[in-house]
């Protein structure tokens, strides 16, 4: 692997759904959340001031998703609103005590930029690089590292910080899926990454 181009001042570090939803036992626990969180937090302590986090936010109950996604929160109706604490949708709290109310951006879709929110917030700090880390590797990260690519952003997903349900889902994106966008989308350890963010 190649070493990391420098990012500059202008990146941003999109921290995805790193809430107690994935953290606890609601149907969607990411059982391997927590390994990924010093490597979150490293990233976070380098720029916190360019951090964003996005938050999955479900439906009230699964008959009020949008056309296909009532199928899917039938299949999933343990994690609409009506079946748990709101306190669940927050950060986990190493996150929670850092992140500052306007860079957490609420969200209904797998990607980041499914909600306008989350545009304005990029605008706000002027960004063109995204530095991505969070849940899951193959559904929200990867949606948001598409989205980004589309839009002209430079993509960089660190590695060592995301993870998925499905450790095998998770190594197929890094291994097989995400290689392919290359050089739209690069792939490096949260160390590389710090070294080149200077």
């Amino acid at each position: 692997m190649s070493a990391l181009a420098p990012l500059g001042g202008d990146t941003v570090h999109v921290v995805v759904d790193m809430q107690r939803l994935f953290a606890e036992e609601t149907g969607w626990r990411v059982p391997t959340i927590e390994t990924v969180m010093p490597n979150i937090q490293r990233l976070v302590g380098h720029r916190p001031a360019r951090a964003l986090y996005t938050r999955f936010i479900t439906p009230a109950n699964a008959g009020a998703g949008n056309g296909v996604w009532q199928s899917f929160y039938r299949r999933w109706p343990q994690v609409t609103q009506d079946q748990l604490s709101p306190k669940l949708f927050d950060l986990m709290a190493p996150l929670a005590a850092k992140a500052r109310a306007e860079a957490q951006i609420d969200k209904q879709g797998f990607s980041s930029f499914s909600t306008g929110d989350f545009t304005k917030a990029l605008d706000r700090l002027k960004a063109d690089a995204l530095v991505l880390s969070g849940v899951e590797t193959d559904a929200c990260v990867f949606a948001t590292a598409i989205d980004a690519i589309d839009r002209g952003h430079r993509v960089v997903i660190a590695t060592d910080a995301v993870t998925s349900f499905s450790l095998e889902a998770h190594r197929a994106a890094l291994d097989h899926i995400l290689p392919r966008f290359a050089p739209l989308i690069d792939l490096a350890a949260t160390s590389d990454i710090i070294a080149a963010w200077a």
